[in-house]
């Protein structure tokens, strides 16, 4: 069984959509292809792959409580094109937001729901996702945990220590642990919508989000997207940016 999985992030690296994939392709088993979506360059080279596959899944963040323009694009084409073909593939989707609520991506489902039903092809349900960008922050930290790690194993062996400084590994056990307490519901239905994949079967619509306390969330959500702002110009490019004036006829 080829199964197709569809990164919807406009961004060109370290999306949450790229991180969940990477997990629903643990479950999926089969055979695999990974495509980006970002630009209608993309459009035929995707489309050929959905040729000869049985199943597609869709990964991409919520914008403006709907789907990107740009994978909108994408489905007028796909929509086309299945019906030319005559393809009858299970579609699949993993929606992700800022939000901490995993409702909040109720209404890009529909879209999905309601692109199967006008192209004909079988609508096999999708996982919901809040607090995405929170998640995909906590896997890059865990990512430099380890870096971390190998660098106090390296200082150990260098001042005669062994492989296993006590503490090094003790800190890196409980962060690699708390991040699997963070993704506990993401993993728990992308495991259950990767044994629906497998088997060709429906999943229905399922919601999760981080598991943190929602006033620890926000907190932390406000504190990082200040932060994000101040680095990228954005809380004050009003009054820093370069002023164009036209000139008055």
């Amino acid at each position: 069984m080829k199964t197709v999985f569809i990164n919807g992030s406009p961004k060109k690296k370290f999306s949450a959509s790229s991180y969940f994939v990477f997990l629903q392709r643990l479950f999926a088993g089969g055979e695999q292809v990974s495509e980006t979506l970002r630009t209608p360059a993309d459009h035929e080279r995707i489309l050929e792959q959905l040729r000869d596959a049985q199943a597609v899944v869709f990964c991409l963040p919520l914008y403006v409580d709907g789907v990107p323009s740009h994978v909108l694009g994408f489905l007028e084409k796909m929509e086309v094109f299945c019906r030319d073909n005559s393809l009858s593939l299970h579609v699949y989707c993993i929606a992700n937001n800022g939000f901490i609520e995993g409702k909040q991506n109720e209404p890009l489902m529909q879209v999905f729901e309601n692109f199967c039903a006008r192209a004909h092809l079988v609508w096999g349900g999708g996982v919901g996702i809040g607090g995405g960008v929170m998640l995909n922050v906590s896997r890059i930290l865990f990512v430099v945990e380890i870096g971390i790690l190998l660098l106090n194993i390296a200082l150990s062996l260098m001042n005669g220590g062994g492989l296993f400084p006590k503490e090094a590994w003790w800190s890196f056990a409980e962060n690699a642990l708390l991040l699997l307490f963070f993704n506990s519901g993401v993993l728990f239905y992308l495991a259950g919508m990767g044994a629906a994949i497998r088997k060709g079967e429906c999943f229905g619509k399922k919601y999760t989000r981080i598991m943190i306390p929602s006033f620890i969330f926000i907190l932390f959500a406000d504190i990082f997207f200040v932060i994000i702002s101040l680095f990228e110009g954005g809380l004050f490019r009003g009054w820093l940016a370069k002023k164009e004036y036209e000139e008055e006829m």
